[in-house]
């Protein structure tokens, strides 16, 4: 049996010091409000022109400009309800910050709005791996089976909910039978 590398344990353990270190540093960056789209920039800095002409020159070119731009898809525009019917469709799926596209963080009304679970339709049920159940539901949202427990077959057009459990999995219950904890596929 070897004896443990103490300079190996010290750079181990440094590291991990390290890791803490930056962790609150990284977060606090994450937090900060993302800069606006140059185009929409520009065209809210047309208000700051006193003069009249100047400044509905400046809409005028700015419109324009932010109009192509999301022509283009070079920028989104998005309402409430299109970040809703988003957020809902991914639900159950495990993605990255990705800054406040679908809301500002710091928004009380997105915190509010935050999914715990969802009601859908089921599409399909089948045996899938290991003879664990493999839902679809009705916006083609995959779900896969990750206990023992068991339930009569369902049927196409049965109710399905999905409710956020522990550990990112997920208690998914098919037409009122008890809950069969799963995760989502796709």
């Amino acid at each position: 049996m070897s004896k443990p590398n103490p300079s190996a344990f010290v750079l181990m353990a440094g590291l991990a010091l390290a890791s803490l270190a930056v962790a609150p540093a990284l977060a606090e960056k994450a937090k900060e409000p993302q800069p606006r789209p140059a185009a929409f920039a520009k065209l809210i800095a047309c208000r700051a022109i006193t003069d009249s002409v100047a400044r509905l020159a400046c809409y005028d070119t700015q419109t324009e400009a932010l109009d192509e731009a999301e022509r283009n898809s070079d920028v989104m525009v998005v309402d409430r309800q299109q970040i809703k019917k988003a957020r809902r469709s991914l639900f159950g799926l495990e993605l990255p910050s990705i800054g406040g596209m679908f809301g500002k963080d710091n928004d009380k009304a997105v915190a509010e709005e935050e999914l715990t679970s969802i009601d859908s339709t089921l599409k399909s049920a089948s045996t899938g791996p290991n003879g664990k159940m493999v839902i679809t539901i009705e916006d083609g949202a995959r779900w896969i089976q990750i206990d023992t427990g068991s339930i009569r077959t369902p049927k196409v057009g049965q109710p399905v909910r999905i409710k956020r459990a522990a550990l990112g999995s997920y208690f998914v219950s098919v037409n009122g039978q008890p809950s069969l904890r799963m995760r989502r596929l796709n």
